[in-house]
């Protein structure tokens, strides 16, 4: 039985984060690829250090009839036009600094033209439907907690950020440097939050300026007005305790401080540890790989299950086999609620998104679309869909349909 009262952290990082970067740049390349032919196939992976940007990956076109010569054709068009595309994204993110400059980073890009062996078995033909790109499972999650329908420890770790980077870029936070961390640990009471017992936040600062020392007490007065105002009122106490930059100066960071990768934040990018995940990241893949498009679209059902009333928290796994259409299994936990049985849901949310194959996840949810570099920072989820298309996984609109159902 789940435990009621507990103590649970979870963690997020900026969109400066050696490792964002990277995931924002592969995104921004997804988005190129799909902004030029909508079914083109991308799996691009970034690496950043000091004053260093380095693509790799594979790309090709998605008519399946193209020649190797097209392909290569099409390939090379996209890859001349990235470079800028690339450093503009460093530079909206806000690295201008000696270690890590929009302007002025290395750039090298090694994406080619992906194998036709790759696609076999992969691709739609006459005879079948389009096969999953590759074995794996992937899980969404939904809860009552907060308002976006996610664990409140990750949303609260999420929100921190956010406002922090709205002070910077805005120009109101000057001293303020893109790369951060922060972590939020929250006393459960019969499952529900009811205090901030910890938090923490490391954010570079820009040097020392004249008399103005960035100490840790220094940066906890200039952040902890923008922490306050993510929280709801109660929630933090004067027991709660902070730790701001708790080894002291935080001036080198970015890429020039660690070397970051495309993929290597999937509890920031999922639950926070609230729940489980898939073992595939999401960013630098187009919407064919289920393990982005698939994760999607169980986040997608799960926050609707929540949305209906159905459950106050609830959990989904689909699996795939290699070049299946269909999933090999759909799995629904209501974490204990009785209102509707789970094996009920578990036939009828597949259907609701036309069986759940990947073809039509990606065309319930429109994902075919350069939609990605938006959510490379501060969670996939938990997101407010746009006007653009972009978090359409966050819609609500089978609720109704779900309560007539049920």
């Amino acid at each position: 039985m789940a435990r009621s009262s507990y103590v649970f952290t979870s963690e997020s990082v900026s969109e400066g984060h050696p490792d964002k970067v990277a995931d924002r740049i592969s995104d921004t390349v997804v988005d190129a690829f799909l902004g030029a032919d909508p079914e083109a196939r991308v799996a691009c992976e970034t690496m950043v250090t000091t004053q260093r940007i380095i693509l790799a990956g594979e790309v090709r076109a998605g008519q399946l009839d193209n020649t190797k010569e097209q392909n290569e054709a099409f390939t090379k068009s996209i890859v001349a036009a990235l470079e800028p595309k690339v450093r503009a994204a460093v530079k909206d993110i806000g690295y201008a600094q000696a270690g890590f400059h929009w302007q002025s980073a290395d750039y090298a890009c090694y994406l080619h033209p992906q194998s036709a062996d790759i696609a076999q078995g992969v691709d739609a033909a006459a005879n079948k439907d389009e096969g999953a790109g590759d074995q794996g499972i992937m899980f969404g999650h939904a809860c009552s907690e907060t308002p976006e329908m996610m664990p409140a420890t990750l949303q609260y770790s999420h929100n921190i950020l956010k406002r922090l980077a709205e002070a910077r870029h805005s120009g109101e936070r000057p001293e303020l440097e893109p790369d951060a961390k922060s972590q939020v640990t929250l006393r459960y009471e019969n499952g529900k939050p009811v205090h901030v017992e910890q938090i923490v936040v490391s954010h570079q600062h820009k040097p020392r300026l004249g008399a103005v020392e960035y100490s840790s007490e220094a940066m906890r007065a200039l952040i902890e007005p923008y922490v306050l105002s993510v929280f709801p009122d109660g929630l933090v106490s004067k027991a709660t305790k902070w730790h701001v930059n708790p080894t002291g100066r935080f001036e080198i960071g970015g890429p020039d401080g660690d070397a970051g990768l495309t993929g290597r934040k999937i509890i920031v990018d999922t639950y926070g540890g609230a729940a489980p995940h898939g073992g595939g990241a999401f960013s630098g893949k187009d919407p064919t790989k289920v393990d982005r498009s698939a994760a999607y679209a169980c986040r997608y059902l799960a926050k609707n299950v929540v949305a209906a009333g159905l459950a106050q928290r609830c959990t989904i796994q689909i699996s795939y086999a290699i070049g299946v259409a269909a999933p090999t299994s759909f799995y629904v936990d209501l974490h204990g609620a009785d209102s509707i049985d789970p094996e009920k849901l578990e036939k009828i949310l597949p259907e609701l998104i036309g069986g759940a194959t990947p073809r039509a996840i990606r065309t319930h949810l429109r994902l075919n679309r350069p939609i990605y570099a938006r959510s490379a920072a501060y969670g996939h989820f938990g997101r407010q869909p746009d006007n653009e298309g972009g978090f359409s996984w966050e819609r609500d609109d089978l609720v109704a349909e779900l309560k007539r159902l049920s």
